[in-house]
């Protein structure tokens, strides 16, 4: 109750003085840094909310140094930074000219160290720049259908036991254009409350209807799906043409697991249909990677949509859906994302083939699987250290992604400042983005990390 009672205080006078800094500016005692309506557009409607405009301006600018840092070397578990500083309280920054050199990254979703210039394949996939060019400038559906996404899509479905797959060029939108393909009116979806940014745009551009249930609380979704049935549509009653639960293997902001089992049983129970989000889990959990079906060791055919990205454990861009044939070429001919988006590129193509052949053992060597389990040492290894520090930290104990409590936004930016000045490259995350009470700063972990490099971030 004492920290909740302080963060709330905290935020309080932050915004008290920014409507004091607002008044100043409007007498003109402050200089106003940001765009203002001239007085013939009074009567426009705004191009921002009232709130949204002051968090930025007043809450938001203060801290900003701590976001976007531009780095001038390969992400991988060190990386330089471009200094900068502000002369102006962060309104503007300008570059000292000098870098701030091997910065542990902990920020990064470099789960199984893929995204460096030191792996095996890369002269492979630059060479694939000679035959197939850098970009393909059109769709699939058009003349951007290479033999390389094919391949792709097989290895695709191959990794995880499925009939069928389909690969997009942008992670984000692999759940935001698709979804509206799956789902319209007349379905109902829930989704769990703590689902990425993407599945709530591409469901509420569906245009069905969205409940939210407790986060992997099985007792409020299945009481929904209850009444969902006993109910039907609203006002008519009839029954919803299709039930679809989202959730993801692994939460990004909380480093929890999706309780897979349990949703499966449901699913089962109550005929519905399973959106399974894998952006964060797909190679970074599991005995040889395979997302959190091998980890509860469930069979993946259970799940009806299957979704991942390749961002995080294969260095590269993209996502994919995966599921039975029939479905994977349905949405080969009503998704927006597979029918306007310009196809992946090809080399990038080629990095997601090789990092997952090598996952796999194709490659004929033992290293991708060496990733995958140094990925998961070095998670357990850095969770029980902090436990034993005493520090308050969510998530489960398998997954990479490591949140740890500050409460207060005081303690965020400090924290963010004095990790950086200990050349700890780290992410912190406060409201909106969380609840107010529960800002943190978020690990996340790769198997490029090295036992003094966790022993350093740590201390």
């Amino acid at each position: 109750m004492y920290v909740a009672v302080m963060t709330y205080l905290g935020y309080g006078l932050v915004t008290l003085f920014g409507y004091f800094r607002d008044f100043l500016r409007a007498v003109g005692l402050e200089k106003c840094h940001v765009a203002q309506e001239r007085s013939e557009q009074k009567d426009f409607v705004p191009l921002y909310q009232d709130f949204e405009n002051f968090y930025n301006r007043n809450l938001y600018m203060r801290v900003r140094d701590n976001w976007n840092r531009p780095i001038c070397s390969l992400p991988g578990p060190v990386f330089d930074l471009m200094e900068r500083i502000s002369d102006d309280y962060n309104w503007t920054f300008r570059f000292t000219g000098r870098t701030i050199p091997n910065v542990i990254n902990v920020g990064s979703y470099n789960y199984l160290g893929f995204a460096e210039n030191n792996v095996d394949f890369l002269k492979t996939v630059a060479e694939k720049t000679q035959e197939y060019g850098v970009g393909v400038c059109s769709t699939r559906q058009e003349i951007a259908n290479l033999s390389l996404h094919q391949e792709l899509e097989q290895l695709v479905a191959n990794f995880l036991g499925l009939e069928s797959s389909m690969a997009f060029g942008m992670g984000f939108a692999t759940n935001s254009m698709n979804i509206p393909a799956l789902v319209g009116k007349g379905c109902l979806i829930l989704s769990d409350e703590l689902n990425h940014t993407s599945l709530i745009l591409g469901a509420r551009l569906s245009g069905a209807t969205i409940r939210v249930f407790k986060h992997n609380n099985m007792h409020s979704l299945e009481k929904m799906l209850r009444e969902a049935i006993c109910s039907g549509q609203p006002r008519t009653h009839r029954p919803w043409k299709k039930i679809l639960i989202m959730v993801e293997g692994i939460y990004s902001m909380e480093g929890s697991v999706v309780r897979l089992p349990e949703i499966l049983a449901l699913k089962k129970k109550y005929k519905a249909y399973l959106y399974l989000d894998e952006a964060h889990s797909i190679g970074a959990v599991g005995p040889t990677g395979r997302g959190v079906t091998e980890l509860f060791n469930v069979n993946a055919a259970d799940v009806d949509i299957m979704m991942g990205t390749f961002t995080k454990s294969f260095g590269a861009c993209g996502g994919y859906i995966a599921g039975k044939k029939v479905l994977v070429d349905y949405i080969r001919r009503h998704s927006h994302s597979a029918i306007y988006a310009t196809a992946m590129s090809p080399p990038v193509t080629e990095q997601v083939i090789r990092a997952m052949k090598c996952i796999m053992g194709q490659d004929g060597g033992d290293e991708g699987i060496r990733r995958v389990r140094q990925l998961a040492e070095n998670t357990r290894y850095f969770r029980a250290r902090l436990k034993e520090m005493g520090f308050i930290i969510y998530g489960n104990d398998d997954s990479p992604v490591v949140p740890i409590l500050l409460y207060m936004p005081a303690k965020v930016v400090a924290f963010a400042r004095e990790m950086l000045r200990r050349k700890i490259g780290v992410v912190v995350v406060g409201f909106p983005a969380t609840p107010i009470t529960e800002a943190r700063a978020r690990f996340c972990l790769s198997a490029a990390h090295t036992r003094p490099m966790l022993d350093q971030a740590s201390k």
